[in-house]
């Protein structure tokens, strides 16, 4: 659509009479002043110009429904039942030194604009005794509110705009001191009738009604979660993301959230584990995690992310959508804007300064999300989008931050600014102008069928308040709910009916039984979930299953077959088994962006009570990953349980060849980390029937497979791929690999022969490094100079893991054998860990000191900031500090779509603020969130290995270095010594030159 600037409304009118400096109006009472930390040389826009440039679509208008001073840091909003907008204000959100500032204190506005023209009439102040406050809801007289660590519910029954009382808390245990801008957010009620919420990656909350003992708090880390307001009960609804800051539901119920760095839109399937930005799903037997529900990213990947963000959207990228942050989440569903809009998925690109927009299409059990243009791009540079939503008259909302920072505030808060925008198109119908609270009930009953979606949920939660206050005539909206279910074709109406009648409590078990088999598969869905919903408090019987698994094997929608494997979370687990067999044996979702992943969330939890049923459904999946992560699941638990295992080897003539090739890369990866493991019974006639199948795949995995059972003949046939020049390296360092976990009789004399061989150098390193030998070592290391330089560092990160090799890698480096630059601060800092005397002074005669000192630390970061002014950073040589980076950063983190993935992920960071930078780099151990605490783990042979343990099991710990990602057999492992210290060491930049350090930084900044 043509872009007119012309169409926007730029009158001055359109900013608040109630204008002033923002320095001569008092806040009231004793709310504390704000005070700036914000050092921008330039002012925002001001509201009027800020209009003038913004580009809309042609139609389109824009006024600025409030500004500075009556609105400031609009955090978070909402509508009331009068259309009214209650505005969240967060002046004690900080910049990153102090997170939050106590010192001051949030608060609670309310606004409206009784003429409808776009600017707020009336302003109170409803409270502003709250502190980190990021979310706000309306309803059941009263106001919910996220001030953390607690949720906390503002009771107004009188409905004066005045609290009743103090806050009531709800819940406590929101983590803020880690999460930091990863914050718990945004509440929205949802159409099932519980309270949603999100939150972010960097902290963990255990949460709870108040006085909830620890081990019956709901552990939640990145995703949402859901608060019943009756029964009081909690749950994790999805897990995964980055920082979910926005939230909406489509026409038929179904929920997205927006995201930020590893994709933008997410399909909130309830009980789903997606992607996450760093580390691991908290749940160590997921397997496997589901992937944005875009099919495109907001920003060009190729470019240099420092150049979208510093220096403006280059022309490629402004195509993509402008940025990788997003922030708020609407998907249009009023009745102003054109139809072409309805159903869209709009979000605000933070660092673009515009609205995305998304089209969402059927694909397979869910969505896809297809790009479509941008539609609004503010020209303001202070312009910070919070969230946007469409109210009564179908004009859409959005609140503006105001300020020139990002999430992490490095660079200080301006506490004075913020805006309220509303975009509307033509003349907006008139609202309904009455308080729906106060509506007769047919007249409530009536809003379900309106054109603007706002109103069917604000008369789902009128019907809900008045159930629970028992003000509801039960009889009147039976009949006139079940007339609007049956009678209308409406899909969207029929979803609406059968969610109206959840609100009102009259939806039996039997009526939503009966459910299950309507022509709409909406309300098929949403049967489903209403009858486990944990607040209905149907007793779930043996019949019940029946019923559904029954329903499941002839369900021809893909949607509703995804339905039935969410819901499998909240079915007992002898009663998942026959729905999940019916489900697994639909062949065509074994490719679906989603199924197979929600089928095995549902019957993963079989594994630790009824092993056996998961291999009865081994036999009946018709769905490979699945098979493969049943079988992978019970060979994690052999040692337990030998037996099960045993019990699916000799099923192996009903096997197919396929079939075979998933039992077999199950246990594969079942039994990685461990060195050995006792022979199945069983296993003799199930190798020898897959090695008659003529599956080259198939083959080589028994031969594997024979070798961890101890098969010499196996291991031999592994010995000779690893030597056979003529094989590609891969099969080669895989076979070293195995000849390594095996430790193989020959293992010393091969590990020497490959370690000249290019490319297995590495993996040679970490066989020979199991042998205490001195003269071993001295050879090794008298072959350094044979190897490829990319292979230098993470050979000497393997050897040192033991002291002897370690001392005789420093005297290489005095000898000169060793470049003293190939020594990293971590692995200093690992061979420090040792606690040996003569070893320390060895490291701080050859490599340099590590200092200990906070001060010495500041004072470091002093000099450094006085070195690297902006004349200084201008002379860095770029690539040169590419190299600096790739060596000594790019093993843990990546940029620009390279490098590790240990570490967070640099390219959105705040790398352009030197101050930020330096503090991370200098004193990286600071502020170490739990997914990167170091881990010294002693092995029973002598090594020392140092990395973040992500992953524990009963056999086997994953140990992320900063080189790989290892699994450990916990019988080879003496302690576990976990430290407060980063991943990240000390000293990055102390053992570089000077121009090196000009270099490196400069590169990161990339102004």
């Amino acid at each position: 659509m043509p872009v007119s600037r012309f169409a926007l409304l730029f009158s001055l009118l359109a900013v608040p009479v109630f204008a002033a400096d923002p320095a001569e109006k008092p806040l009231g009472g004793s709310f504390p002043q704000p005070t700036n930390s914000e050092k921008a040389p330039h002012a925002a826009l001001s509201p009027a110009d800020s209009i003038r440039q913004l580009k809309l679509p042609e139609g389109f208008k824009v006024t600025v429904f409030a500004a500075e001073p009556d609105i400031q840091q609009p955090i978070a909003f909402q509508f009331d039942s009068r259309g009214r907008l209650w505005v969240a204000e967060g002046y004690t959100y900080a910049e990153q030194a102090m997170n939050y500032d106590l010192r001051l204190k949030d608060r609670i506005l309310v606004f409206e604009d009784t003429d409808n023209n776009g600017i707020f009439d009336t302003r109170k102040v409803f409270w502003e005794g709250a502190q980190r406050l990021t979310g706000i809801e309306i309803g059941f007289d009263g106001v919910y509110a996220l001030t953390l660590p607690e949720l906390v519910f503002l009771p107004d029954r009188d409905r004066n705009d005045i609290p009743d009382s103090p806050p009531v808390v709800l819940l406590d245990g929101f983590n803020h001191a880690q999460a930091r801008h990863t914050m718990a957010n945004g509440l929205a009620w949802g159409p099932d009738g519980w309270l949603y919420g999100r939150q972010g990656i960097l902290g963990t909350s255990p949460v709870g009604p108040p006085g909830t003992p620890e081990a019956k708090r709901t552990s939640l880390n990145v995703g949402v979660w859901r608060y019943h307001p009756h029964t009081h009960a909690i749950e994790r609804f999805t897990s995964g993301t980055t920082n979910p800051w926005g939230m909406d539901w489509n026409e038929f119920g179904e929920a997205f959230h927006i995201n930020t760095v590893i994709g933008h839109l997410w399909h909130a399937i309830p009980g789903a584990h997606f992607r996450r930005m760093f580390g691991e799903d908290p749940d160590p037997n997921v397997f496997q995690l589901i992937e944005q529900h875009a099919d495109h990213f907001h920003w060009d990947t190729k470019e240099v992310w420092s150049d979208v963000r510093t220096l403006g959207v280059t022309p490629t990228s402004s195509l993509a959508g402008g940025g990788h942050a997003h922030t708020g989440l609407m998907i249009y569903q009023g009745d102003n804007w054109p139809a072409e809009y309805r159903g869209d998925v709009f979000m605000i690109n933070f660092h673009g300064r515009r609205l995305n927009r998304d089209h969402p299409e059927p694909s397979g059990t869910g969505v896809v999300a297809r790009h479509r243009p941008d539609f609004a791009q503010w020209g303001d540079p202070w312009f910070r989008g919070i969230d946007l939503k469409y109210g009564p008259d179908g004009g859409v909302y959005v609140a503006d931050w105001s300020d020139t920072g990002e999430c992490h505030d490095h660079d200080g808060v301006h506490r004075v600014s913020g805006r309220m925008y509303k975009i509307t198109y033509g003349q907006p119908r008139k609202p309904l102008n009455k308080d729906i609270r106060d509506l007769p009930q047919p007249d409530l009953l009536n809003l379900l069928s309106h054109s603007n979606e706002w109103y069917a949920r604000q008369a789902r939660l009128e019907i809900a308040r008045r159930r629970q206050n028992q003000s509801l005539e039960k009889p009147q909206a039976e009949k006139a709910l079940f007339s609007l279910f049956n009678s209308t074709t409406n899909p969207v109406h029929q979803v609406r009916a059968l969610l109206a009648l959840h609100a009102a409590g009259l939806d039996s078990q039997k009526e939503l039984e009966s459910w299950l088999r309507h022509t709409n598969q909406h309300v098929r869905i949403w049967a489903l979930r209403l009858l486990t919903d944990p607040s209905q408090g149907i007793e779930f019987t043996n019949s019940t299953a029946k019923l559904l698994a029954d329903q499941a094997s002839s369900e021809k929608s893909a949607p509703v077959r995804l339905a039935f494997a969410s819901v499998l979370r909240h079915i007992p687990l002898e009663n998942r088994v026959p729905i999940a067999r019916s489900l697994l044996g639909f062949s065509e979702d074994a490719g679906d962006h989603n199924q197979p992943m929600m089928l095995w969330y549902g019957i993963e939890p079989l594994a630790e009570k009824h092993p056996e049923l998961l291999v009865n459904l081994f036999h009946s999946a018709k769905i490979p990953m699945v098979r493969k992560w049943i079988a992978r699941r019970i060979t994690q638990e052999y040692e337990k349980n030998q037996a099960i295992l045993t019990t699916l080897l000799k099923s192996y003539l009903s096997l197919s060849s396929e079939a075979s090739l998933d039992l077999a890369q199950g246990m594969t990866e079942g039994l990685s980390g461990r060195r050995k493991a006792e022979k199945p019974q069983g296993w003799d006639a199930f190798a020898q029937k897959a090695k008659a199948s003529g599956d080259k795949q198939l083959q080589n995995a028994i031969t594997n497979l024979s070798a961890f059972f101890g098969d010499g003949i196996a291991i031999e046939s592994i010995r000779q791929i690893a030597l056979d020049s003529k094989r590609d390296l891969t099969s080669r360092r895989q076979a070293l690999k195995a000849l390594i976990e095996a430790r193989s009789p020959d293992l010393m004399q091969d590990c020497r022969t490959l370690f000249l061989v290019r490319d297995l150098a590495t993996t040679a390193a970490a066989g020979l490094v199991l042998f205490d030998d001195p003269a071993l070592a001295d050879e090794t290391i008298n072959n350094f100079s044979r190897l490829y330089g990319y292979e230098r560092s993470p050979v000497i990160s393997t050897l040192i893991s033991r002291p002897l090799w370690a001392r005789k890698i420093l005297n290489a480096v005095a000898a000169g054998k060793v470049r003293r630059d190939e020594i990293t601060a971590l692995m200093a800092r690992q061979i420090r860990s040792y606690g040996d005397a003569d070893l320390n002074t060895l490291v701080g005669r050859v490599w340099g000191s590590l200092r200990d000192s906070s001060q010495e630390r500041l004072d470091q970061i002093s000099l450094l900031k006085k070195q690297l002014g902006p004349t200084t950073l201008a002379k860095a040589d770029l690539a040169t500090g590419r190299t600096l980076f790739q060596k000594h950063c790019g093993s843990c983190h990546k940029m620009y779509g390279e490098g590790g993935t240990s570490g967070p992920e640099l390219t959105g960071s705040g790398r352009e603020n030197l101050d930020y930078l330096l503090q991370n780099m200098v004193d990286p151990s600071s502020q170490v969130p739990a997914n990167y605490r170091l881990s010294n783990i002693a092995m029973k042979d002598g090594r020392l290995l140092t990395g973040v343990v992500i992953l524990r099991t009963a056999a086997t710990l994953g140990v992320q270095t900063p080189t790989e990602r290892i699994d450990i057999d916990t019988r080879d492992v003496e302690q576990v010594r976990e430290t407060e210290q980063s991943l990240m060491p000390e000293g990055l930049l102390q053992n570089l030159k000077p121009e090196e350090v000009r270099d490196l930084i400069g590169f990161l900044m990339k102004k």
